[in-house]
């Protein structure tokens, strides 16, 4: 399915005032601008600007490809959070846009993301071009449009999606480009205060930017940052028991590949049938194991979905060691086993596969697994090692935190990914479903 970014921004010199928008579509993929749209719209406010914005973005994405998936990017807190649904629409004049807009793509084809105003400058300048010809007693041209010459590049921090190190790197880059910023209006014009439009419940977003930077680095309460956009949630499950399950033994992707027993049936039904009373998972992806792919089957049925399956997810190759008890490898293997224990960079005996190797494949998987499912709740059936692997990477621990993870057969974990690189989790080991 192909993929849009809309960037939309709008603007009002005087609030109510002259006003105008701009909106950019661009390939998710290649950043390649596709589509430019501004109009100057008359007497309007700050925020109406902004919805028409977002509804000719919406609009021109769709003659693209009705059929795509859309992201869209807007620095206005306001139009992000009341077309995430979380805040109610009072004005009269914004009701329709925002009722017109959410029937363009189907909702779940659609989310959005706030971006500091820095990040938005293509459409910001746009909207600037459509009120400057407006007072010229002119309409906007293509022909004569320069804004996307200024658009400065940002450098995205080093670091894939959902490592610690790099959401602490973006975070400090929007504290400093929130403090270094004037309210909203700065980026369209002259514009007045933008507290005409919004009632009791509807927060003026004057200041949104420096408190949703603030937010994502100390949030007040639990971990929320509501202002990236809808965070793509990856629930993880490990597959139900196997023979060897119970029996503690190595069991990875180059020994028996063996599949559930009766009990681990049992427990994928019973989470089955957790998640579909939930009914918050839009996709399922498994390892390309046995016991993962039967366990996947059987949620997938319950829930009305496909299976896809993603070779990332495998387990950990333990070589030598597959079919064996920790016990039986100490005494067979004392030093490999020592050494292996030292070291993520050193394998099971037998050519196995390191620990640092099955890290850099999960983060590979999670990376092109985040591309496309951004913004979606994406049920992952695979092992202890990718599980444990993905926690570890969230939370910037150590490789040594594998050791000191219990996660059982049937278990339910959940990591969220933002937009802005941090990720949070949100549950460990669950195994509540099986009681």
């Amino acid at each position: 399915m192909r993929e849009f970014v809309v960037e939309a921004d709008g603007g009002s010199r005087g609030n109510p005032g002259p006003a105008g928008y701009g909106a950019v579509v661009s390939d998710a993929a290649t950043g390649e601008t596709l589509a430019e749209a501004a109009e100057y719209i008359g007497v309007a406010t700050n925020n109406v600007a902004e919805y028409r914005g977002l509804l000719a973005g919406l609009r021109a994405a769709r003659e693209l490809d009705p059929d795509a998936r859309v992201r869209v990017r807007m620095d206005s807190k306001l139009v992000v959070e009341q077309m995430s649904g979380r805040w109610k629409i009072k004005h009269p004049a914004m009701k329709p846009l925002a009722a017109e807009a959410a029937t363009v793509f189907p909702p779940d084809r659609v989310t959005f993301e706030w971006i500091p105003r820095e990040r938005n400058t293509h459409a910001d300048r746009l909207a600037n071009e459509a009120m400057d010809a407006g007072k010229r007693g002119e309409q906007w041209s293509p022909e004569a449009s320069r804004a996307d010459l200024a658009t400065p590049a940002v450098p995205a921090p080093e670091g894939p999606p959902g490592d610690a190190a790099a959401g602490a790197a973006r975070v400090r880059e929007a504290l400093a480009s929130a403090g270094g910023a004037g309210t909203e209006e700065a980026a369209t014009g002259d514009a007045g205060p933008r507290n005409d439009s919004t009632g009791a419940g509807e927060e003026a977003p004057a200041d949104a930017d420096r408190r949703a930077a603030q937010a994502v680095a100390t949030p007040s309460s639990g971990w929320a940052p509501a202002d990236m956009g809808a965070p793509a949630t990856f629930v993880l499950l490990r597959h139900g028991e196997t023979p060897l399950t119970p029996q503690k033994r190595f069991s990875g992707s180059g020994g028996s590949d063996p599949s559930l027993s009766g009990i681990g049936r049992e427990q994928a039904e019973k989470v089955a049938a957790a998640l579909a009373r939930r009914g918050t998972v839009q996709a399922v992806v498994a390892s390309p194991l046995a016991r993962t792919r039967e366990t996947a089957r059987i949620v997938a049925a319950r829930l009305g979905l496909d299976v896809a399956v993603e070779d990332g997810l495998r387990e950990t190759d333990f070589g030598a060691w597959e079919g064996l008890t920790f016990g039986e490898v100490r005494e067979r293997y004392p030093e490999d086993l020592d050494a292996w224990l030292a070291s993520p960079d050193v394998g099971p005996t037998g050519g196995g596969e390191s620990f640092a190797a099955t890290a850099d494949r999960v983060a590979e998987a999670r990376d092109k697994l985040l591309a496309e499912y951004r913004g979606r709740t994406v049920l992952l059936v695979t092992h202890v090692t990718p599980i444990k692997t993905l926690i570890r990477l969230a939370l910037g621990a150590p490789p040594e935190a594998l050791f000191r993870m219990e996660l059982s057969a049937a278990s339910l974990s959940a990591v969220a990914y933002y937009a802005d690189g941090n990720a949070s989790v949100r549950l460990f080991n669950d195994t509540s479903h099986l009681r």
